[in-house]
Parts: structure tokens; C-alpha cells; sequence
């Protein structure tokens, strides 16, 4: 199995920190490693040279400082931001070019996954289905809260109750909190994580079928890399998820159940959930000094102190890039400003 590690997103949810010159899949968020070094040790069942990363121009030396293990000509550098689908279909093609036949996997870089046993058994699960099967396959997990920033898919008929493999009844868009509350209520609804499996002869068939055009600019690329920086920039600029996803059939598509400790830590309160062990603990980074505070996130990377006094649930974020103060419950609301 090929692994594709999609790490050229802007990360802009995440400011400060976060930034189109360092966005969060270059950061430590939640560890001592970046978001793209923990996705990568966590694909170590694979050879090296079965992983491909999909990244910005601007960040190749950053990317090859971090992943030193991963041959440079799997790196593979987007000429213009043209969106997932443009993105996932690019990465097909090369690697049916190379190894054709391919089963391939899709990885955000900058997703939390904290069981990674579980985590490389769904994605060989994965490999299996779509071996035998020549579907396109999607490892989602169960939806703990109402959570209005995710996508959902309601899961169709069982196929496997001991391996938890589901046909797909429906994709739903992000939901209102009513919505995403009655989806949590019925209990047949996942988060929709983007984490796909397919072949790469499978989802270019789909490519070839939905977009043509696309489908022939990606095959021109693959056998003539010398126009891939004119070719790419010309290609449509939309997600996977409209390209492709939402127009298969319940047929073409398995749905596989995992408890995966997934979060895609797209803002600063997701990271305070994920880091933190009680409501009222406060989570800091750097020289932080706390005052009766509970449930606050506070980060001082700007070499200079920070300190606060009687604040609840409020996120602090202070980086040379800019500053940011807000409830935590507010931060989803970054890219507003």
C-alpha cells in the first residue's frame, strides 16, 4: 500500500501559531513533534519508499528537514493551492504511472490519531476491501458530540458486524447544532475523517468519469512531469468530497468503523480537549504564570511572560506573528478576523 500525506494546507483556524508561512502541520501542538513528523512515524508499518507527501512549494526544505527518511522524488509539490481533489487525483496518477495497480491510502498531516494500533488495522482492513472489492473505501469514526465543525455520513446497510464494514447511506454536510444533535441522538452517524482507501485504477475510473478533463490533465502530468507546472494551476479548484464522493453510489463505497482518538485540531479549544484531563485544568506552553485561572490555554511563545489572573475557559495565544485572546468556545471564529 502507498500512503499520500497531505500536508499543504494553510492551517489559517490556528493563528498565530499557525500561518501560510508555517502552518499547523509544521507546528508541535500536542507533542514535542510537528503535526506532519507524528503522521509519518505513524505510517512506520510502511517502507519509506511507500510514502508519498503532497506539500506547497515553499515548504520543501521544512519538509525535507522533517522527513528525512522519505525519498524525494515521493515528494510531491502542488504549483498552485487547487484544493483536495486536484490534490488526491495528482498523487493517483503518479503513483499508477509508477507501481501500477496500486492500492492507495489518504493521511491529513495535520489530524490527531492517538490509537495507532487501531489506526494501521483499519487501513490494512482498508487495503484488503479495496483489493478484493475495487471500492472506495473510508475509515470514519463514531461522533462523541454535536460537533457543528465536521462533516457526517449515515452509515447503510451492515456488511460486517465483526469488522464493522458499512455501506454508505448518505454524506451530510456540517450541520447545524440542532442537526448534530439529532445525528448524535440516532447513533448511526460518523464523523467523516477523509482517511481513504482505494486503488489508484479505481478513483482515477471515477476522475475519468465525473471530471474527463481532469482525468486527462492528470494522466498528461504523470507521463510528462515537465508540464506539471503549467498543467496544474489550470486544474478545477474543489474538494474530493464534491469532485468525487458525493456523486458514488452506495455501492462504490464502504464505510469502516474504528476508534481511531481522531481529531482534526482545527481550532485552539479541539487542542485544550485533546490535551487536557479535567474541566478546569489549565494547558500552557512557555513562561506562563497562572492566578486563579481553570480551564484556560495558554501559550507564550513570543519570548516575554505571560500572566493572568481570574480567568475561566479563555484561550491566550501570544506569538511573534500576532496575538490572540478569546473564550475558548469563540476560537472557531479566527478565520473571522
Amino acid at each position: 500500500m502507498k500512503a499520500v500525506v497531505l500536508a499543504g494546507g494553510g492551517g489559517t483556524r490556528l493563528w498565530p501559531l499557525s500561518t501560510e508561512e508555517k502552518p499547523k502541520q509544521f507546528q508541535k501542538l500536542v507533542s514535542d513533534k510537528t503535526m506532519l513528523e507524528e503522521t509519518v512515524d505513524r505510517l512506520n508499518f510502511l517502507d519509506p519508499e511507500d510514502i508519498y507527501l503532497a506539500i506547497n512549494e515553499k515548504h520543501l526544505d521544512l519538509v525535507k528537514e522533517l522527513c528525512p527518511s522519505i525519498p524525494e522524488e515521493n515528494i510531491l509539490i502542488e504549483p498552485a493551492l487547487r484544493d483536495t481533489a486536484s490534490c488526491i487525483g495528482f498523487a493517483a496518477a503518479i503513483i499508477e504511472e509508477r507501481t501500477p495497480g496500486s492500492v492507495m491510502s489518504v493521511i491529513y498531516a495535520d489530524h490527531l490519531i492517538t490509537k495507532k494500533d487501531e489506526f494501521k488495522q483499519k487501513l490494512l482492513l482498508a487495503k484488503e476491501i479495496a483489493d478484493k472489492e475495487s471500492t472506495v473505501n473510508i475509515i470514519e469514526v463514531v461522533a462523541k458530540t454535536p460537533h457543528t465543525g465536521y462533516g457526517y455520513i449515515k452509515l447503510g446497510e451492515v456488511l460486517s458486524e465483526e469488522k464493522m464494514v458499512f455501506k454508505l447511506d448518505s454524506f451530510k454536510e456540517k450541520p447545524d447544532l440542532e442537526t448534530a444533535e439529532k445525528f448524535l441522538k440516532e447513533g448511526n452517524y460518523l464523523w467523516n475523517t477523509g482517511l481513504y482507501v482505494w486503488k489508484t485504477t479505481t478513483i482515477l475510473e471515477k476522475y475519468q468519469k465525473f471530471h474527463p478533463e481532469t482525468h486527462e490533465k492528470l494522466v498528461r502530468m504523470s507521463k510528462n512531469p515537465q508540464e506539471i507546472p503549467t498543467i496544474y494551476p489550470t486544474l478545477e479548484k474543489i474538494s474530493i468530497d464534491y469532485a468525487i464522493m458525493e456523486k458514488l453510489t452506495s455501492e462504490e463505497v464502504r464505510i469502516i468503523k474504528a476508534d481511531l482518538g481522531w481529531s482534526d485540531i482545527g481550532n485552539w479549544e479541539a487542542i485544550w480537549e485533546e490535551l487536557a484531563e479535567s474541566e478546569t485544568q489549565n494547558i500552557t506552553r512557555g513562561p506562563v504564570k497562572l492566578l486563579d485561572c481553570e480551564g484556560c490555554l495558554i501559550y507564550a511563545d513570543n519570548n516575554k511572560e505571560v500572566r493572568a489572573i481570574g480567568l475561566k475557559d479563555m484561550v491566550i495565544i501570544d506569538t511573534p506573528e500576532g496575538t490572540l485572546k478569546c473564550h475558548k468556545k469563540d476560537s472557531v471564529r479566527v478565520k473571522d478576523v
